[in-house]
């Protein structure tokens, strides 16, 4: 079966919500959504938008915060493109009916409130109390739903783009996607003139991540093989304190724990911060998350302790009841004793390579969001940045598709879908062994401290698994495990390569046998190509 649509959006996101809604006065558009259409990273996102909305801050100051955090490697003329456009795009949320939380009473005329987060010189955090995703999301999907021009394709799972190239249609260019429809198990095709990767990050790469599961690397997968750059890929933010917990998923114990007192402890209870950093607890996000994962390394562990038991029952149940609420139903009472916690993989820096449309190396495919690499965040992200790119390279991008949209080629009409060389597969073991696999050496491997024999190792693991599963998949009729599997498998692979390429330490890319930034060169971005 065929569809034919002007733009077709993959990811459902706040970057695939906006740019669907900034398309539809234009063009049909068919937005895809792996799951339910709210399901994503945008949702679980607490804390907020930074955008310079207070006049004793300036877009200087934000440009300069951000230059700061990337550690050398922020495109400057991407940092500034995004930072002046925040207020346009936080007004654009707002006229869109996103309940941002307000000021009381107003501070110097600011109407709603301001907070401040790691990194940032002033207050410049908007927000919806402590669940902005999940305000922005429901807004947005409300919006999309509503609109004449928007089909929603829930749980449609995107297994290639469509190139001519590949089909020897013309000149090169994306002219859709093969997508699983994943209740009926068909696969289906989606042509469009053209086409946005709106897919977000890859955080399940990892044994322990703060994703939820739909964060497969899918877009930055597709987009390797149909033949763009993928540039820093060795810059995964880790975010120190994820519950630990058999049946908890990707539950993260804020930050604002350790600033009112929790304590990092070992099975022991001994305290260990201290050894790694005078702040102890209060350290910068990466220390902590080094100063965790070199103790559990060094002693065998699978989790440490936050501790903050020691303070009164009122006062933790008033400043975090929804913690301890989660915490509760897994049978652990945070009054009384200490959390288990990981690190957990949290924010991918790297993607697909795009110019400050969004436009990638393909003629008619964006890519916006977690899922492109811009420039913005260089080596490593500075808090609330990425809900701002994902507004402003939105918008960038649909203006851009509405410019070239008459001119644009019609679709070609491009071959079905070919399982006829295929079976259903009895082996369904292999693929939950082999994503078992993978996850657990990219932790140990590749994970917050690296050396150059780990990642050595991991590179000769990666390559036996991307060829058995690479033969699994030619052979066996595609389920969304094998999609997502393959997927992951090749978004390893690109991470593996860059951190091997990269011979210093900087930001989110910590190596012991490289413990220094090189100083004998002007830092670069890695950018990986296909070979032709």
């Amino acid at each position: 079966m065929t569809h034919q649509y002007d733009v077709l959006v993959i990811g459902s996101g706040a970057s695939g919500l906006s740019v669907a809604l900034q398309l539809a006065q234009d063009a049909r558009v068919a937005l895809l959504s792996k799951g339910p259409l709210q399901e994503g990273a945008t949702l679980y996102a607490q804390g907020g938008i930074s955008a310079v909305l207070d006049s004793c801050d300036s877009i200087e100051s934000h440009v300069q915060d951000t230059v700061t955090a990337g550690a050398g490697l922020c495109d400057l003329e991407a940092v500034r493109y995004v930072v002046e456009r925040g207020r346009e795009s936080v007004q654009w949320l707002i006229e869109q009916g996103v309940a941002f939380t307000r000021a009381e009473p107003k501070v110097g005329g600011i109407e709603y409130h301001l907070t401040r987060e790691g990194g940032h010189s002033h207050r410049r955090i908007i927000h919806a109390s402590d669940a902005t995703g999940r305000a922005i999301e429901n807004t947005l999907e409300d919006r999309v739903r509503a609109h004449p021009s928007i089909d929603v394709f829930e749980h449609h799972l995107a297994i290639d783009l469509i190139t001519a190239a590949k089909f020897g249609l013309g000149a090169e260019r994306c002219l859709g996607a093969y997508v699983l429809e994943t209740g009926a198990h068909r696969v289906l095709t989606f042509e469009a003139r053209f086409a946005v990767l709106a897919t977000g990050g890859a955080g399940k790469v990892y044994l322990y991540t703060s994703n939820p599961d739909v964060a497969t690397g899918d877009g930055v997968a597709m987009a390797w093989r149909a033949g763009c750059p993928i540039a820093s890929m060795e810059f995964f933010q880790f975010h120190p304190t994820c519950l630990y917990h058999p049946r908890a998923k990707s539950f993260l114990i804020t930050e604002a724990v350790r600033g009112e007192g929790g304590r990092l402890l070992l099975p022991d209870g001994s305290a260990f911060m201290e050894r790694f950093d005078a702040r102890a607890e209060l350290a910068p996000r990466d220390i902590v998350a080094r100063a965790i994962d070199h103790e559990m390394k060094r002693l065998g562990l699978d989790f440490v302790y936050l501790d903050i038991s020691h303070q009164p029952t009122d006062f933790i149940l008033g400043h975090f009841p929804t913690i301890a609420a989660r915490c509760r139903e897994y049978g652990i009472d945070i009054t009384r004793e200490p959390i288990p916690v990981v690190p957990a993989a949290h924010y991918m820096c790297g993607g697909v390579v795009t110019d400050r449309y969004g436009r990638s190396a393909v003629p008619g495919l964006y890519a916006i969001g977690e899922v492109a690499y811009t420039g913005l965040h260089g080596a490593n992200r500075m808090a609330s940045n990425s809900l701002l790119e994902c507004l402003v390279m939105a918008r960038a991008a649909s203006m851009d598709i509405r410019k070239h949209l008459a001119g644009a080629p019609r679709v070609p009409s491009v071959p079905d879908w070919d399982e006829t060389q295929v079976t259903d597969s009895d082996e369904e073991v292999v693929v939950a062994h082999n994503w078992d696999e993978l996850r657990r050496f990219m932790w140990d491997y590749v994970g917050i401290v690296r050396t150059t024999k780990r990642l050595q190792r991991a590179s000769r693991r990666v390559q036996l698994l991307r060829d058995e599963i690479i033969d699994y998949y030619g052979n066996f009729r595609v389920t969304v495990d094998l999609i997502e599997l393959r997927n992951l498998v090749q978004v390893a692979e690109l991470i593996i390569e860059s951190a091997l390429q990269r011979k210093e330490s900087r930001g989110l890319h910590y190596t012991l046998d490289y413990p220094l930034p090189d100083a004998s060169r002007p830092p670069s971005p890695t950018v990986l190509r296909r070979p032709t």
